[in-house]
């Protein structure tokens, strides 16, 4: 068992390869978002992928639990939370394959150079600053709002370090997709998958998975929905192997 120095942290079991995760949950703890785009990210073995925005560094746990990703670049602002994504990385001896950088992901092709990632994955945050609730938590709060970066920042430098033909794969929320889509030409990205997340069969979208490459040419594909519940507090069947046997709801 991990001893948490803070007695709001909590070690959690990932369900795959015995890999676990540190969270603190008086500042974010990750969710389904976090576990549905690492499912849906295609990405090789010996990829080597940067992450905007890791935050305690689920992304990279997730995929490297799933053999995708070789190198990683984990790029975060908030220093508490870089600094979980280190810890956690070495609990998991991975330290040596994933990189975990505190700085602004705003110019993140400045200091980790352009046109050299295969992949970047990211979960940015979902509300524009302003808007919606701001939670007191400051590490909640830059999670959920566009107080460090906005949309078209993470599109931007995405484009920017990724190599021709290179993949962002993002998670982002249904009421913001049209924006999303109308940004990636003026980032030199195009969307090539797509698919929808719903919560229950008969409710609309709530989350989209997408695809975007460099350089890629026109087409995009529609995949099935996804639904996370078939009752309620009971996932369907792809959620559950998506989750494994350890990876909790939060």
């Amino acid at each position: 068992m991990t001893v948490c120095p803070d007695p709001h942290e909590r070690t959690d079991d990932l369900g795959r390869k015995g890999f676990r995760i540190i969270q603190n949950t008086k500042t974010f703890c990750f969710g389904i978002d976090a576990v549905l785009l690492a499912e849906f990210a295609q990405i090789g073995p010996r990829d080597k992928v940067a992450d905007l925005g890791c935050g305690s560094g689920i992304l990279p746990l997730l995929l490297k639990a799933r053999d995708k990703g070789g190198r990683f670049t984990a790029v975060e602002i908030q220093p508490e939370q870089a600094q979980l994504a280190r810890r956690n990385m070495a609990l998991n001896n991975l330290s040596e394959e994933v990189e975990v950088m505190e700085a602004d992901l705003r110019n993140a092709s400045a200091y980790l150079g352009k046109n050299c990632y295969d992949a970047v994955v990211t979960n940015p945050p979902y509300f524009k600053s302003g808007s919606g609730l701001v939670n007191p938590s400051s590490a909640k709060a830059v999670a959920r709002h566009e107080i460090f970066c906005t949309l078209e920042d993470v599109l931007r430098e995405s484009a920017a370090l990724l190599k021709e033909n290179g993949s962002l794969f993002l998670v982002f929320r249904c009421w913001r997709m049209a924006e999303a889509l109308a940004l990636l030409p003026g980032c030199g990205l195009k969307a090539r998958r797509l698919r929808i997340v719903h919560s229950r069969r008969e409710s609309a979208g709530e989350l989209f998975l997408l695809e975007a490459r460099k350089g890629e040419r026109d087409g995009l594909v529609i995949e099935p929905p996804c639904v996370i519940y078939e009752a309620p507090g009971q996932f369907t069947e792809e959620v559950r192997r998506a989750c494994g046997s350890g990876e909790k709801e939060t």
